[in-house]
Protein backbone atom coordinates (compact mmCIF):
# COMPACT_ATOMS: atom_id res chain seq x y z
CA UNK A 1 0.00 0.00 0.00
CA UNK A 2 1.44 3.44 -0.94
CA UNK A 3 2.12 5.80 1.93
CA UNK A 4 1.89 9.62 1.83
CA UNK A 5 3.10 12.28 4.27
CA UNK A 6 1.18 15.56 4.50
CA UNK A 7 3.91 17.83 5.90
CA UNK A 8 2.05 21.17 5.86
CA UNK A 9 -1.34 22.38 7.03
CA UNK A 10 -3.86 21.28 4.38
CA UNK A 11 -7.61 20.92 4.43
CA UNK A 12 -8.63 17.67 6.21
CA UNK A 13 -10.35 16.72 2.95
CA UNK A 14 -6.92 15.93 1.45
CA UNK A 15 -6.25 13.17 3.99
CA UNK A 16 -9.76 11.82 3.41
CA UNK A 17 -9.10 11.50 -0.32
CA UNK A 18 -5.97 9.43 0.29
CA UNK A 19 -7.71 7.13 2.77
CA UNK A 20 -10.77 6.68 0.55
CA UNK A 21 -8.51 5.61 -2.32
CA UNK A 22 -6.66 3.06 -0.24
CA UNK A 23 -3.51 5.07 0.47
CA UNK A 24 -2.02 5.24 3.96
CA UNK A 25 -1.50 8.83 5.08
CA UNK A 26 0.21 10.58 7.98
CA UNK A 27 -0.46 14.24 8.75
CA UNK A 28 2.59 15.83 10.42
CA UNK A 29 2.85 19.59 9.78
CA UNK A 30 5.61 21.64 11.37
CA UNK A 31 8.41 19.07 11.25
CA UNK A 32 11.97 20.39 11.50
CA UNK A 33 14.34 19.56 8.66
CA UNK A 34 16.08 16.96 10.84
CA UNK A 35 12.75 15.35 11.80
CA UNK A 36 11.67 15.27 8.15
CA UNK A 37 14.94 13.65 7.07
CA UNK A 38 14.56 11.01 9.77
CA UNK A 39 11.15 9.79 8.55
CA UNK A 40 10.92 10.71 4.84
CA UNK A 41 12.33 7.35 3.76
CA UNK A 42 9.04 5.70 4.79
CA UNK A 43 6.93 7.57 2.23
CA UNK A 44 6.07 7.22 -1.45
CA UNK A 45 4.44 10.66 -1.66
CA UNK A 46 4.90 14.04 0.02
CA UNK A 47 2.24 16.78 0.07
CA UNK A 48 3.40 20.29 1.02
CA UNK A 49 2.51 23.94 0.83
CA UNK A 50 5.24 26.57 1.35
CA UNK A 51 6.43 25.99 4.93
CA UNK A 52 7.90 22.53 4.38
CA UNK A 53 11.12 22.73 2.34
CA UNK A 54 12.16 19.45 0.71
CA UNK A 55 15.70 20.44 -0.24
CA UNK A 56 18.52 18.27 -1.61
CA UNK A 57 19.27 16.79 1.83
CA UNK A 58 15.64 15.79 2.39
CA UNK A 59 15.32 14.32 -1.10
CA UNK A 60 18.59 12.40 -0.68
CA UNK A 61 17.10 10.73 2.40
CA UNK A 62 13.82 9.98 0.60
CA UNK A 63 14.71 6.45 -0.49
CA UNK A 64 11.14 5.50 -1.51
CA UNK A 65 9.79 8.90 -2.58
CA UNK A 66 8.13 8.98 -5.99
CA UNK A 67 6.19 12.25 -6.00
CA UNK A 68 6.06 15.64 -4.29
CA UNK A 69 2.82 17.58 -4.60
CA UNK A 70 2.67 21.32 -3.91
CA UNK A 71 -0.77 22.61 -2.93
CA UNK A 72 -0.37 25.93 -4.72
CA UNK A 73 1.56 27.45 -7.62
CA UNK A 74 5.07 28.39 -6.52
CA UNK A 75 7.63 25.65 -5.93
CA UNK A 76 10.51 27.78 -4.62
CA UNK A 77 10.60 25.60 -1.51
CA UNK A 78 11.24 22.38 -3.48
CA UNK A 79 14.66 21.49 -4.93
CA UNK A 80 13.48 20.49 -8.39
CA UNK A 81 16.93 19.60 -9.66
CA UNK A 82 17.52 17.18 -6.80
CA UNK A 83 14.06 15.69 -7.26
CA UNK A 84 14.57 15.24 -11.00
CA UNK A 85 17.97 13.62 -10.52
CA UNK A 86 16.37 11.14 -8.10
CA UNK A 87 13.41 10.49 -10.40
CA UNK A 88 10.87 12.17 -8.11
CA UNK A 89 7.95 13.81 -9.91
CA UNK A 90 7.20 17.37 -8.74
CA UNK A 91 3.61 18.56 -9.18
CA UNK A 92 1.76 21.76 -8.36
CA UNK A 93 -1.83 23.05 -8.60
CA UNK A 94 -1.49 26.01 -10.95
CA UNK A 95 -5.00 27.45 -11.00
CA UNK A 96 -6.42 26.87 -7.53
CA UNK A 97 -5.65 30.29 -6.06
CA UNK A 98 -5.46 32.77 -8.93
CA UNK A 99 -8.61 34.73 -8.02
CA UNK A 100 -7.73 34.72 -4.34
CA UNK A 101 -4.25 36.12 -4.95
CA UNK A 102 -5.54 38.76 -7.36
CA UNK A 103 -8.16 39.91 -4.86
CA UNK A 104 -5.51 40.17 -2.15
CA UNK A 105 -3.39 42.39 -4.40
CA UNK A 106 -6.34 44.73 -4.94
CA UNK A 107 -7.02 44.76 -1.20
CA UNK A 108 -3.37 45.62 -0.51
CA UNK A 109 -3.53 48.41 -3.08
CA UNK A 110 -6.51 49.95 -1.28
CA UNK A 111 -4.87 49.45 2.13
CA UNK A 112 -1.74 51.28 0.97
CA UNK A 113 -3.59 54.07 -0.84
CA UNK A 114 -5.80 54.85 2.17
CA UNK A 115 -3.34 53.86 4.96
CA UNK A 116 -6.05 51.66 6.44
CA UNK A 117 -3.92 49.52 8.83
CA UNK A 118 -2.29 52.54 10.52
CA UNK A 119 -5.59 54.41 10.72
CA UNK A 120 -7.26 51.35 12.24
CA UNK A 121 -4.54 50.90 14.86
CA UNK A 122 -4.65 54.49 16.06
CA UNK A 123 -8.45 54.69 16.02
CA UNK A 124 -8.76 51.56 18.16
CA UNK A 125 -6.11 52.97 20.49
CA UNK A 126 -8.56 55.73 21.39
CA UNK A 127 -7.35 58.44 19.01
CA UNK A 128 -9.33 60.17 16.28
CA UNK A 129 -6.49 61.00 13.86
CA UNK A 130 -8.62 62.08 10.91
CA UNK A 131 -6.27 64.85 9.79
CA UNK A 132 -3.23 62.55 9.74
CA UNK A 133 -4.51 60.25 7.00
CA UNK A 134 -4.93 61.99 3.69
CA UNK A 135 -5.28 59.09 1.24
CA UNK A 136 -4.93 58.72 -2.53
CA UNK A 137 -7.94 58.10 -4.78
CA UNK A 138 -7.37 55.19 -7.19
CA UNK A 139 -9.98 56.08 -9.81
CA UNK A 140 -8.44 57.49 -13.00
CA UNK A 141 -4.92 56.72 -11.77
CA UNK A 142 -2.55 54.53 -13.80
CA UNK A 143 -1.81 51.02 -12.53
CA UNK A 144 1.33 49.36 -13.86
CA UNK A 145 1.08 45.55 -13.92
CA UNK A 146 4.36 43.68 -14.19
CA UNK A 147 3.42 40.20 -15.39
CA UNK A 148 0.03 40.01 -17.09
CA UNK A 149 -0.59 36.26 -17.04
CA UNK A 150 -3.41 34.52 -15.17
CA UNK A 151 -3.24 36.51 -11.93
CA UNK A 152 -2.06 39.77 -13.49
CA UNK A 153 -4.93 39.68 -15.98
CA UNK A 154 -7.47 39.29 -13.18
CA UNK A 155 -5.90 42.22 -11.30
CA UNK A 156 -6.06 44.31 -14.48
CA UNK A 157 -9.73 43.42 -14.95
CA UNK A 158 -10.56 44.42 -11.37
CA UNK A 159 -8.56 47.65 -11.66
CA UNK A 160 -10.35 48.63 -14.87
CA UNK A 161 -13.60 48.08 -12.98
CA UNK A 162 -12.31 50.67 -10.49
CA UNK A 163 -11.93 53.15 -13.40
CA UNK A 164 -8.14 52.87 -13.35
CA UNK A 165 -6.02 53.03 -16.48
CA UNK A 166 -3.89 49.87 -16.74
CA UNK A 167 -0.53 49.54 -18.45
CA UNK A 168 1.28 46.20 -18.51
CA UNK A 169 4.81 44.93 -19.01
CA UNK A 170 5.07 41.25 -19.97
CA UNK A 171 7.34 39.77 -22.69
CA UNK A 172 4.62 37.26 -23.62
CA UNK A 173 1.73 39.71 -23.80
CA UNK A 174 0.69 40.37 -27.39
CA UNK A 175 -1.01 43.51 -28.63
CA UNK A 176 -4.14 41.48 -29.41
CA UNK A 177 -4.36 40.06 -25.90
CA UNK A 178 -3.66 43.49 -24.40
CA UNK A 179 -6.54 44.91 -26.44
CA UNK A 180 -8.86 42.13 -25.27
CA UNK A 181 -7.95 42.89 -21.65
CA UNK A 182 -8.31 46.63 -22.11
CA UNK A 183 -4.71 47.34 -21.11
CA UNK A 184 -1.86 49.10 -22.88
CA UNK A 185 1.27 47.02 -23.46
CA UNK A 186 4.43 48.97 -22.63
CA UNK A 187 8.11 48.33 -21.99
CA UNK A 188 9.41 48.35 -18.43
CA UNK A 189 10.87 51.86 -18.57
CA UNK A 190 7.58 53.31 -19.82
CA UNK A 191 5.70 51.53 -17.05
CA UNK A 192 8.08 52.85 -14.40
CA UNK A 193 7.78 56.37 -15.76
CA UNK A 194 3.99 56.53 -15.98
CA UNK A 195 2.50 54.29 -13.28
CA UNK A 196 0.94 55.84 -10.17
CA UNK A 197 0.91 52.37 -8.61
CA UNK A 198 2.84 49.22 -9.55
CA UNK A 199 1.80 45.63 -8.78
CA UNK A 200 3.90 42.54 -9.52
CA UNK A 201 2.53 39.22 -10.77
CA UNK A 202 5.49 37.36 -12.23
CA UNK A 203 7.37 34.26 -11.06
CA UNK A 204 10.82 34.62 -9.52
CA UNK A 205 13.45 33.70 -12.12
CA UNK A 206 16.92 34.92 -13.01
CA UNK A 207 15.25 37.31 -15.46
CA UNK A 208 12.80 38.77 -12.91
CA UNK A 209 14.91 38.79 -9.74
CA UNK A 210 15.09 42.40 -8.49
CA UNK A 211 13.10 43.58 -11.49
CA UNK A 212 12.27 46.57 -9.28
CA UNK A 213 15.88 47.31 -8.42
CA UNK A 214 17.16 50.52 -6.85
CA UNK A 215 17.85 51.88 -10.34
CA UNK A 216 14.37 50.91 -11.55
CA UNK A 217 12.68 52.51 -8.55
CA UNK A 218 14.52 55.77 -9.21
CA UNK A 219 12.75 55.92 -12.58
CA UNK A 220 9.29 55.82 -10.99
CA UNK A 221 7.00 58.79 -10.39
CA UNK A 222 7.26 60.57 -7.06
CA UNK A 223 4.45 59.27 -4.86
CA UNK A 224 4.25 55.84 -6.50
CA UNK A 225 2.64 52.94 -4.61
CA UNK A 226 4.34 49.51 -4.79
CA UNK A 227 2.41 46.26 -4.22
CA UNK A 228 4.05 42.82 -4.20
CA UNK A 229 1.83 39.78 -3.68
CA UNK A 230 3.82 37.55 -6.03
CA UNK A 231 7.28 36.48 -4.83
CA UNK A 232 9.90 37.81 -2.46
CA UNK A 233 13.01 38.81 -4.38
CA UNK A 234 11.23 40.62 -7.20
CA UNK A 235 11.83 43.94 -5.43
CA UNK A 236 14.91 45.40 -3.75
CA UNK A 237 13.53 45.70 -0.22
CA UNK A 238 16.26 48.06 1.01
CA UNK A 239 15.63 50.39 -1.94
CA UNK A 240 11.89 50.42 -1.19
CA UNK A 241 12.66 51.32 2.43
CA UNK A 242 14.86 54.20 1.26
CA UNK A 243 12.08 55.36 -1.07
CA UNK A 244 9.50 55.27 1.73
CA UNK A 245 11.79 57.15 4.09
CA UNK A 246 12.49 59.84 1.50
CA UNK A 247 8.86 60.13 0.42
CA UNK A 248 9.56 59.20 -3.21
CA UNK A 249 7.45 56.07 -2.65
CA UNK A 250 4.23 57.18 -0.97
CA UNK A 251 3.21 53.71 0.23
CA UNK A 252 4.04 50.04 -0.22
CA UNK A 253 2.19 46.83 0.57
CA UNK A 254 3.99 43.47 0.60
CA UNK A 255 2.60 39.98 1.16
CA UNK A 256 5.89 38.25 0.32
CA UNK A 257 9.49 38.75 1.41
CA UNK A 258 12.97 37.56 0.47
CA UNK A 259 13.29 35.72 3.78
CA UNK A 260 10.21 33.97 5.13
CA UNK A 261 8.93 33.70 7.79
CA UNK A 262 9.77 37.40 7.92
CA UNK A 263 10.36 37.88 11.64
CA UNK A 264 12.57 40.87 10.85
CA UNK A 265 12.79 42.91 7.69
CA UNK A 266 14.27 46.22 6.58
CA UNK A 267 10.77 47.36 5.59
CA UNK A 268 9.18 46.83 8.97
CA UNK A 269 8.45 50.12 10.68
CA UNK A 270 8.77 52.16 7.50
CA UNK A 271 6.24 54.95 7.00
CA UNK A 272 3.10 53.94 5.09
CA UNK A 273 4.17 50.30 4.78
CA UNK A 274 1.60 47.48 4.95
CA UNK A 275 2.65 43.86 5.54
CA UNK A 276 0.76 40.58 5.53
CA UNK A 277 2.24 37.11 6.19
CA UNK A 278 1.99 35.56 2.71
CA UNK A 279 -1.81 35.52 2.67
CA UNK A 280 -2.30 35.67 -1.10
CA UNK A 281 -3.78 32.17 -1.26
CA UNK A 282 -5.24 32.20 2.26
CA UNK A 283 -8.96 31.89 1.68
CA UNK A 284 -11.18 28.96 2.58
CA UNK A 285 -12.10 28.42 -1.06
CA UNK A 286 -8.53 28.45 -2.36
CA UNK A 287 -7.17 26.18 0.37
CA UNK A 288 -9.93 23.65 -0.18
CA UNK A 289 -9.39 23.69 -3.94
CA UNK A 290 -5.62 23.19 -3.89
CA UNK A 291 -5.80 20.54 -1.13
CA UNK A 292 -8.30 18.46 -3.10
CA UNK A 293 -6.35 18.88 -6.33
CA UNK A 294 -2.97 17.90 -4.92
CA UNK A 295 -4.38 14.86 -3.12
CA UNK A 296 -6.07 13.60 -6.27
CA UNK A 297 -2.94 14.19 -8.36
CA UNK A 298 -0.65 12.34 -5.94
CA UNK A 299 -3.13 9.46 -5.58
CA UNK A 300 -3.53 9.16 -9.37
CA UNK A 301 0.22 8.93 -9.85
CA UNK A 302 0.84 6.41 -7.07
CA UNK A 303 -2.07 4.19 -8.09
CA UNK A 304 -2.12 4.44 -11.90
CA UNK A 305 1.06 6.19 -13.01
CA UNK A 306 -0.89 9.15 -14.38
CA UNK A 307 1.03 12.44 -14.10
CA UNK A 308 -0.83 15.75 -13.84
CA UNK A 309 0.55 19.30 -13.51
CA UNK A 310 4.10 18.01 -13.45
CA UNK A 311 6.95 20.52 -13.39
CA UNK A 312 9.87 18.22 -14.13
CA UNK A 313 8.35 15.56 -16.37
CA UNK A 314 5.66 15.50 -19.05
CA UNK A 315 2.09 14.89 -17.90
CA UNK A 316 0.90 11.72 -19.62
CA UNK A 317 -1.95 9.29 -18.97
CA UNK A 318 -1.03 5.88 -17.64
CA UNK A 319 -2.22 4.18 -20.85
CA UNK A 320 -0.23 6.39 -23.22
CA UNK A 321 2.92 6.69 -21.10
CA UNK A 322 5.10 3.96 -22.69
CA UNK A 323 4.75 5.18 -26.28
CA UNK A 324 4.49 8.93 -25.63
CA UNK A 325 7.25 9.37 -23.06
CA UNK A 326 10.29 9.50 -25.43
CA UNK A 327 8.50 11.89 -27.78
CA UNK A 328 7.33 14.09 -24.90
CA UNK A 329 10.91 14.24 -23.65
CA UNK A 330 12.10 15.26 -27.13
CA UNK A 331 9.34 17.89 -27.51
CA UNK A 332 10.10 19.43 -24.12
CA UNK A 333 13.85 19.61 -24.83
CA UNK A 334 13.24 21.18 -28.24
CA UNK A 335 10.90 23.71 -26.63
CA UNK A 336 13.54 24.48 -24.02
CA UNK A 337 16.06 25.02 -26.84
CA UNK A 338 13.67 27.38 -28.65
CA UNK A 339 12.75 29.23 -25.45
CA UNK A 340 16.38 29.84 -24.54
CA UNK A 341 17.20 31.34 -27.95
CA UNK A 342 14.07 33.54 -27.91
CA UNK A 343 15.91 35.93 -25.54
CA UNK A 344 13.08 36.90 -23.21
CA UNK A 345 9.85 36.19 -25.06
CA UNK A 346 8.09 35.28 -28.29
CA UNK A 347 4.75 36.19 -29.84
CA UNK A 348 4.01 32.99 -31.80
CA UNK A 349 5.01 29.35 -31.63
CA UNK A 350 4.57 26.69 -34.31
CA UNK A 351 4.98 22.99 -33.58
CA UNK A 352 5.13 20.42 -36.36
CA UNK A 353 5.02 16.62 -36.17
CA UNK A 354 6.18 14.35 -38.98
CA UNK A 355 6.12 10.60 -39.59
CA UNK A 356 5.58 8.38 -36.54
CA UNK A 357 5.31 11.43 -34.26
CA UNK A 358 2.33 12.71 -36.26
CA UNK A 359 0.45 9.42 -35.72
CA UNK A 360 0.52 9.83 -31.92
CA UNK A 361 -1.79 11.77 -29.62
CA UNK A 362 0.12 15.03 -30.05
CA UNK A 363 -1.75 17.10 -27.44
CA UNK A 364 0.59 16.15 -24.55
CA UNK A 365 3.56 16.52 -26.91
CA UNK A 366 2.49 20.06 -27.82
CA UNK A 367 1.97 20.84 -24.13
CA UNK A 368 5.45 19.48 -23.35
CA UNK A 369 6.98 21.65 -26.10
CA UNK A 370 5.16 24.78 -24.92
CA UNK A 371 6.15 24.14 -21.30
CA UNK A 372 9.76 23.81 -22.38
CA UNK A 373 9.61 27.01 -24.41
CA UNK A 374 8.13 28.98 -21.50
CA UNK A 375 10.36 27.55 -18.79
CA UNK A 376 13.37 29.89 -19.28
CA UNK A 377 11.16 32.76 -18.09
CA UNK A 378 8.46 30.99 -16.03
CA UNK A 379 10.24 28.25 -14.10
CA UNK A 380 7.11 26.92 -12.38
CA UNK A 381 5.22 26.30 -15.63
CA UNK A 382 4.05 22.77 -16.38
CA UNK A 383 2.37 20.87 -19.19
CA UNK A 384 -1.15 21.52 -17.94
CA UNK A 385 -0.73 25.22 -17.23
CA UNK A 386 1.51 26.03 -20.22
CA UNK A 387 -1.18 26.08 -22.96
CA UNK A 388 -3.47 28.21 -20.79
CA UNK A 389 -0.63 30.60 -19.97
CA UNK A 390 0.14 30.86 -23.67
CA UNK A 391 -3.52 31.55 -24.46
CA UNK A 392 -4.00 34.05 -21.64
CA UNK A 393 -1.05 36.06 -22.96
CA UNK A 394 -2.33 35.99 -26.53
CA UNK A 395 0.66 34.07 -27.90
CA UNK A 396 -0.28 32.34 -31.15
CA UNK A 397 0.02 28.54 -31.21
CA UNK A 398 -0.08 26.50 -34.41
CA UNK A 399 0.18 22.71 -34.58
CA UNK A 400 0.75 20.89 -37.87
CA UNK A 401 1.06 17.23 -38.81
CA UNK A 402 2.67 15.54 -41.79
CA UNK A 403 2.21 11.81 -42.29
CA UNK A 404 5.64 11.30 -43.85
CA UNK A 405 9.08 12.62 -42.93
CA UNK A 406 11.57 13.07 -45.77
CA UNK A 407 14.71 12.10 -43.83
CA UNK A 408 13.71 10.58 -40.46
CA UNK A 409 11.02 8.11 -39.42
CA UNK A 410 9.84 10.72 -36.94
CA UNK A 411 10.50 14.42 -36.50
CA UNK A 412 9.31 17.28 -34.28
CA UNK A 413 9.91 20.86 -35.37
CA UNK A 414 9.49 24.00 -33.23
CA UNK A 415 9.52 27.59 -34.48
CA UNK A 416 9.20 30.70 -32.28
CA UNK A 417 8.62 34.21 -33.56
CA UNK A 418 10.85 36.82 -31.94
CA UNK A 419 10.23 40.34 -33.20
CA UNK A 420 9.56 39.89 -36.87
CA UNK A 421 11.71 36.79 -37.47
CA UNK A 422 11.42 33.08 -36.80
CA UNK A 423 13.89 30.87 -34.94
CA UNK A 424 13.55 27.14 -35.43
CA UNK A 425 14.93 23.82 -34.26
CA UNK A 426 14.00 20.22 -35.10
CA UNK A 427 14.71 16.89 -33.48
CA UNK A 428 14.06 13.19 -33.88
CA UNK A 429 14.23 9.94 -31.93
CA UNK A 430 17.21 8.13 -33.48
CA UNK A 431 17.98 4.67 -32.15
CA UNK A 432 15.85 5.42 -29.10
CA UNK A 433 17.84 8.61 -28.34
CA UNK A 434 16.40 12.15 -28.68
CA UNK A 435 18.62 14.22 -30.97
CA UNK A 436 18.83 17.70 -32.46
CA UNK A 437 18.84 17.22 -36.23
CA UNK A 438 18.28 20.72 -37.59
CA UNK A 439 18.78 24.34 -36.48
CA UNK A 440 17.82 27.30 -38.68
CA UNK A 441 17.31 24.89 -41.57
CA UNK A 442 20.85 23.51 -41.27
CA UNK A 443 21.16 19.76 -40.80
CA UNK A 444 23.30 18.31 -38.02
CA UNK A 445 23.25 15.40 -35.57
CA UNK A 446 23.68 16.29 -31.89
CA UNK A 447 22.69 14.70 -28.59
CA UNK A 448 21.15 16.80 -25.84
CA UNK A 449 23.69 17.43 -23.10
CA UNK A 450 23.42 19.29 -19.77
CA UNK A 451 25.36 22.25 -21.24
CA UNK A 452 25.54 23.10 -24.95
CA UNK A 453 27.32 26.13 -26.35
CA UNK A 454 25.23 27.32 -29.30
CA UNK A 455 27.09 29.43 -31.85
CA UNK A 456 25.71 30.92 -35.06
CA UNK A 457 28.71 31.88 -37.17
CA UNK A 458 30.02 32.45 -40.66
CA UNK A 459 31.67 29.37 -42.17
CA UNK A 460 35.19 30.71 -42.53
CA UNK A 461 38.60 29.11 -41.84
CA UNK A 462 39.99 29.51 -38.34
CA UNK A 463 36.72 29.65 -36.43
CA UNK A 464 36.86 26.16 -34.90
CA UNK A 465 40.48 26.61 -33.85
CA UNK A 466 39.81 30.01 -32.30
CA UNK A 467 36.76 28.71 -30.41
CA UNK A 468 38.66 25.69 -29.11
CA UNK A 469 41.53 27.89 -27.97
CA UNK A 470 39.20 30.21 -26.02
CA UNK A 471 37.43 27.30 -24.32
CA UNK A 472 40.73 25.58 -23.54
CA UNK A 473 42.15 28.74 -22.00
CA UNK A 474 39.05 28.92 -19.76
CA UNK A 475 39.53 25.29 -18.69
CA UNK A 476 36.28 24.16 -20.33
CA UNK A 477 36.37 20.62 -21.71
CA UNK A 478 34.61 19.90 -25.03
CA UNK A 479 32.52 16.72 -24.84
CA UNK A 480 31.11 16.89 -28.39
CA UNK A 481 31.30 19.19 -31.40
CA UNK A 482 28.51 19.17 -33.99
CA UNK A 483 28.44 21.40 -37.05
CA UNK A 484 25.87 22.38 -39.64
CA UNK A 485 26.07 24.87 -42.50
CA UNK A 486 24.16 26.17 -45.48
CA UNK A 487 26.96 26.09 -48.08
CA UNK A 488 30.69 26.60 -47.88
CA UNK A 489 31.53 30.11 -46.70
CA UNK A 490 27.95 30.97 -45.73
CA UNK A 491 26.06 30.78 -42.43
CA UNK A 492 26.84 27.91 -40.05
CA UNK A 493 25.82 26.47 -36.68
CA UNK A 494 28.00 24.93 -33.98
CA UNK A 495 26.54 22.95 -31.08
CA UNK A 496 29.36 22.31 -28.63
CA UNK A 497 28.72 19.92 -25.76
CA UNK A 498 30.69 21.22 -22.78
CA UNK A 499 31.33 19.85 -19.30
CA UNK A 500 30.91 23.16 -17.44
CA UNK A 501 29.12 26.47 -17.76
CA UNK A 502 30.88 29.29 -19.61
CA UNK A 503 31.88 32.41 -17.64
CA UNK A 504 30.59 35.76 -18.93
CA UNK A 505 34.06 37.00 -19.85
CA UNK A 506 34.66 33.86 -21.94
CA UNK A 507 31.34 34.36 -23.73
CA UNK A 508 32.33 37.95 -24.47
CA UNK A 509 35.60 36.70 -25.94
CA UNK A 510 33.72 34.25 -28.18
CA UNK A 511 31.29 37.00 -29.23
CA UNK A 512 34.27 39.13 -30.25
CA UNK A 513 35.40 36.61 -32.89
CA UNK A 514 34.78 38.12 -36.30
CA UNK A 515 32.97 35.00 -37.56
CA UNK A 516 30.43 34.92 -34.69
CA UNK A 517 26.90 36.30 -35.11
CA UNK A 518 25.23 34.88 -31.98
CA UNK A 519 26.32 32.79 -29.01
CA UNK A 520 24.51 31.38 -26.00
CA UNK A 521 24.92 28.62 -23.43
CA UNK A 522 21.88 26.32 -23.42
CA UNK A 523 21.04 24.25 -20.34
CA UNK A 524 19.05 21.02 -20.51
Amino acid sequence: MPKVLIADKLSPAAADIFRNRGIEVDVKPGLSKEELIEIIGEYDGLAVRSACKPDADVIAAATNLKVIGRAGIGVDNIDQKAATAKGVVVMNTPFGNTITTAEHAIAMLFAAARQIPAANMRTQAGEWPKKDFMGTELSFKTLGVIGCGNIGAIVAERAIGLKMKVIAYDPFLTEERATDLGVKKVDLDELLKNADAITLHTPLTDATRNILSADALQKTKKGVIIVNCARGGLVDEAAVRAGLDSGHISAAAFDVFVEEPAKENVLFGAPNFVATPHLGAATTEAQENVALQVADQIADYLLTGAISNALNTPSISAEDAPKLKPYADLAEKLGLFAGQISDGGFTDIEIGFEGEAAALNTKPLTAAAVAGALRPIMNDVNMVSAPEILKSNGVGLTEAKRVDSPVYDNLIRIRVKVGGSWRDVAGAIVGGIPKIVEVKGMALDAKFRPHILYVNNLDKPGFIGSLGTILGKAGINIAAFNLGREVEGAEAIALVGIDADVPDDTLEEICALEQVRYVKVLDF
